[in-house]
């Protein structure tokens, strides 16, 4: 059973598309998004529909919930409320009212087996949308936060950043993001989970895609806060 993970997309359907013909190459059985689908990006409707095209589980993200009700003071920096706001407003339109209640509709977690292996996947921590949890947490804070269910797997977003680490026998992993990665690397980033009766393998996959036509799109349209957003893409948050 082989299972890609992809999460924080972003509104960057160029992205998304590169990597789902990644794995559409890789006989991958099934994909499972974990969230923020269209906040922050050109392409946000076309992304939504590509991540509903898959006939899959989708789980809410923070910026899900943004494009849905904006965003609050204290949910970011104070002098990025205003213009996180503007790029918000400017998300919401370019969707249709079903785009919206189908984000509005999606879970926070979600639980999976297979083959006896437990997957426990969240965006953020399973009680939060919101709260930062990066790769080099002590072992107790990871334990708190991130493990308050029985699983083998537990495996989140959120931070852009991918990373596999074992704790107590268990597995956490992060997914890294498809269309707007933090690492320095400016490659679409995804998780490839393979089951089998002996256990599994996981890995993070990074894919290639045009990110100088993701710049253009943005730059061509009105999107508002373009500049920084096209140097993140630049960058990669770096």
């Amino acid at each position: 059973m082989k299972i890609a993970f992809i999460s924080d997309i972003h509104g960057n359907a160029t992205a998304l598309e590169a990597v789902l013909n990644d794995i559409n190459k890789d006989d991958v059985d099934k994909v499972i998004v974990l969230g923020d689908l269209c906040y922050r990006g050109p392409q946000p409707k076309k992304s939504i529909d590509l991540v509903r095209s898959l006939n899959t589980h989708v789980i809410k993200g923070n910026a899900d919930e943004w494009v849905i009700r904006g965003i609050n003071e204290g949910e970011v920096p104070n002098n990025s409320l205003e213009i996180m706001n503007k790029e918000r407003d400017w998300i919401f339109s370019q969707l249709d009212s079903d785009s919206i209640e189908y984000l509005k509709a999606l879970p926070h977690n979600l639980f999976l087996e297979y083959k006896k292996v437990k997957i426990y996947a969240y965006h953020a921590t399973p009680n939060s949308l919101f709260e930062v949890v990066s790769s080099n947490e002590s072992d107790k804070l990871l334990e708190e936060k991130m493990m308050d269910t029985e699983a083998d797997i537990y495996i989140y977003a959120h931070i852009h950043k991918p990373y596999i680490r074992f704790l107590k026998g268990k597995c956490i992993i992060n997914t890294g993001s498809v269309g707007l990665p933090f690492d320095g690397l400016s490659k679409a980033s995804y998780v490839l989970l393979n089951i089998s009766e002996e256990g599994f393998q996981t890995s993070i996959v990074r894919v290639e895609y045009d990110v100088n036509k993701v710049i253009k799109d943005i730059t061509d349209s009105d999107y508002p806060n373009s500049e920084q957003l096209t140097k993140i893409l630049k960058n990669a948050g770096v």
